[in-house]
């Protein structure tokens, strides 16, 4: 059973950065390749990032790119997304996800993620 938990998130000057962590507390983390995806209000869920189960792939938004790092520490069962130089347009509802049954091309397809967390709150102050 996969249970994501994310925590790292609250209140950032524009400009500043935030590091996000996605805990599982199941023994299978290494079979999934994880993904961080957002919600604004108002807005749709969007794609943020994507690794692969052993960390050697990833894959941005275009919005993030440069900016956002995901990594993944399968020791520690944790995925991490690293927010540098945040904008207030990054304000959003932060949730990790797990994809089962990946085979190396990482999706930004919110339907092919199996398992999400409860989100935490990321807020830019401009």
């Amino acid at each position: 059973q996969v249970q994501l938990v994310e925590s790292g998130g609250g209140l950032v000057q524009a400009g500043g950065s935030r590091r996000l962590s996605c805990a599982d507390s199941g023994r299978t983390f290494s079979w999934y390749a994880m993904g961080w995806f957002r919600q604004a209000p108002g807005k749709e869920r969007e794609f943020v990032a994507a690794i692969s189960k052993s960390g050697g792939s990833t894959y941005y938004a275009d919005s993030v790119a440069g900016r956002f790092t995901i990594s993944r520490d399968n020791a520690k069962n944790t995925v991490y997304l690293q927010m540098n130089s945040l904008k207030p347009e990054d304000t959003a509802v932060y949730y990790c996800a797990a994809e089962f049954g990946n085979t190396g091309v990482l999706s930004d397809y919110s339907r092919r993620y199996n398992y999400w967390g409860q989100g935490t709150q990321v807020t830019v102050s401009s």
